[in-house]
C-alpha cells in the first residue's frame, strides 16, 4: 500500500515531473498537507490562505491530473492553511478550476468541514468534555466568543468515510498532518503502528531526505513495516534522515498523539535498503478514547511598526543599556501625552542582528555590525497603536547613549515610518474535546463533478 506526497504543504511547488515519477512508483493515492499552524493564529482568525491562489492552483493542476490519468485518489488536508469552512470553499472553487479546464471525467469531490461552532464548544465545556493542553489554561463561555473561527482537527477516520462514500477526491478542513496519509492504508487494513509512523515521517514530503525539501516522498506500507523513498532520483532517505524526522514538531521524538490514540517508536529499527531507501518496523500505536483537538484564534488588539536601522559601533557596543533607556523614556513619556494606562498599550523593541528571537536568553557575543530594531506598537485599535508609534518616532530617529553629548540620527526603513499591520491575532484555545465518534464533528458535502 503506497503513498504520494509530492510537497510538505499545497502551494510550496514541487519539480513539474515529481507526479509523473511517484505514480510509476506504483503508488494509490496521492495525498497531500494543505496548511498548518506554523505561520501563527491569523491565518484562522482572519480565515484567509497564507498560500497564493496561482500558486495552489499550479500544484493541484498536476496533483489532479496525474492522478485522474492513474484513476488513483487525492486527498488535501487543512485546505486553506487553517482547515476553515472559507478555506475549504476555497479550495473546492481551484479544484472545480482545473477539472473543468482540464475536463477530468469521473471526480467525484468530498468535502468535509472541521469549523466548530460556538454554542456547540460552550455546551461541551458546561458537559466538562474540553480540557487544556499544556500550557494551556482552563478556558470560560468568554473565551469561546472572543474567537473569531474555531477549528477541530480530525483524524483519519472522517477522510475513510468520504472514501467510503465514493470520493475520489477528498477536500478536508483542519486535519492532522498524517491523517490525510494513514487514511487509505488504515482503510485497507495496514496495520496502525507502521501506518501512523510512516505518515509522520512522509508528512513535509521529502524533508525526511538528505536534499532540498522539494520532490516529494513515497512510503510503502506493509504488515511488518514500512519502507520511505524519495521521488527524485538525486534525493536519498537514509536512516538518520528519517529517525531524525520524528523530531520535528514533536516534543517527544518516541511518542506521536492523534486523535485515536499514540504512536510509538521506542522500539522503531531503521534499516537502509539501499542508498536511497529505508525500511523501518517496530512501530507501536497504542488506541486510546478518541478526542480531537481545538483550535481557535481571535483578536486582541491592533498593530503598527515602525524599522530603524542602526550602524553605529559605539551604540552597538551598548544596544542593551540603549534599548533599556529608550524603553523607560517612552513608558514615562506615553500616559502623559497620550493618557493611556499601563494595560492599554504594549511596546516591544526587537534587535533583529542582536538577540531579536531569543533574547535574554540568547548568549551575547561580539556586537553585531548593523541591526534592524523592530518597534511593536500594540493597543486596542490601530489609531491607538500609530499614536503610540508616532509619539516614539523622534526618540527612534534621534535617541541618544546614556551620557552622550551629542544627539545622533538613525535611518527608518520607510516613510512614512509607521507600518500598519492591522488586527492583531492570538491563539485562544489548544483545547481537546472528548467526542464519542472521531467523525461527529466533521460533515461531509459530496459533489459530482463532471
Amino acid at each position: 500500500m503506497s503513498v504520494l506526497v509530492p510537497t510538505g504543504m499545497l502551494g510550496a511547488g514541487f519539480p513539474a515531473d515529481t507526479i509523473s515519477r511517484g505514480i510509476t512508483l506504483g503508488v494509490d493515492v496521492i495525498a497531500v498537507d494543505g496548511g498548518s499552524t506554523d505561520s501563527g493564529p491569523y491565518y484562522l482568525g482572519a480565515s484567509k490562505p497564507k498560500t497564493t491562489r496561482a500558486a495552489v492552483l499550479r500544484d493541484l493542476r498536476e496533483i489532479l491530473t496525474g492522478a485522474a490519468r492513474a484513476d488513483i485518489a487525492v486527498i488535501v488536508g487543512s485546505c486553506g492553511t487553517s482547515g476553515t469552512d472559507n478555506g475549504v470553499e476555497w479550495l473546492y472553487d481551484i479544484t472545480r478550476q482545473v477539472i473543468e479546464e482540464e475536463e477530468l471525467t469521473g471526480r467525484r469531490v468530498a468535502r468535509i468541514y472541521s469549523e466548530q461552532g460556538k454554542d456547540l464548544i460552550k455546551q461541551r465545556l458546561h458537559d466538562g468534555q474540553i480540557h487544556p493542553l499544556a500550557p494551556a489554561a482552563e478556558i470560560t463561555e468568554e473565551t469561546v466568543d472572543g474567537c473569531a473561527h474555531i477549528v477541530g482537527l480530525m483524524g483519519h477516520e472522517p477522510i475513510a468515510e468520504a472514501l467510503d462514500g465514493g470520493a475520489n477526491i477528498v477536500l478536508a478542513g483542519r486535519a492532522t498532518d498524517c491523517a490525510v496519509i494513514a487514511a487509505v492504508p488504515l482503510m485497507r487494513g495496514k496495520p496502525f503502528g507502521p501506518t501512523w509512523h510512516a505518515s509522520k515521517i512522509a508528512e513535509c514530503g521529502s524533508l525526511c531526505t538528505t536534499g532540498n525539501g522539494i520532490g516529494g516522498v513515497v512510503v510503502h506500507i506493509g504488515e511488518e513495516g514500512f519502507v520511505v523513498e524519495p521521488v527524485d532520483t538525486d534525493l536519498m532517505c537514509t536512516p538518520q534522515t528519517v529517525a531524525a524526522h520524528m523530531l520535528y514538531e514533536n516534543t517527544d521524538p518516541h511518542r506521536l498523539r492523534e486523535p485515536a490514540g499514540t504512536l510509538d517508536t521506542s522500539r522503531a529499527e531503521y534499516s537502509a535498503l539501499d542508498d536511497r531507501r529505508v525500511f523501518v518496523q517496530g512501530s507501536q500505536f497504542e488506541f486510546q478514547s478518541p478526542t480531537v483537538k481545538l483550535e481557535g484564534s481571535g483578536v486582541v488588539g491592533a498593530q503598527t511598526l515602525s524599522i530603524v536601522g542602526l550602524r553605529d559601533p559605539d551604540l552597538l557596543a551598548r544596544i542593551d543599556e540603549w534599548i533599556d533607556s529608550l524603553e523607560k523614556y517612552l513608558h514615562s513619556r506615553i500616559p502623559e501625552v497620550l493618557g493611556l494606562a499601563e494595560e492599554e498599550y504594549d511596546i516591544q523593541m526587537r534587535p533583529y542582528g542582536w538577540n531579536a528571537v531569543l533574547g535574554k536568553s540568547d548568549p551575547s557575543g561580539d556586537p553585531p555590525r548593523e541591526v534592524g530594531l523592530v518597534f511593536c506598537a500594540t493597543a486596542q485599535d490601530q489609531e491607538t497603536a500609530t499614536a503610540v508609534a508616532k509619539l516614539a518616532n523622534p526618540r527612534l530617529l534621534h535617541h541618544p547613549l546614556p551620557g552622550a553629548d551629542s544627539l545622533p540620527s538613525w535611518s527608518f526603513m520607510s516613510s512614512p515610518a509607521e507600518l500598519e499591520r492591522g488586527a492583531l491575532y492570538s491563539f485562544m484555545l489548544n483545547h481537546v474535546v472528548e467526542v464519542s465518534s472521531p467523525t461527529e464533528l466533521f460533515p461531509i458535502k459530496y459533489t459530482e463533478e463532471l
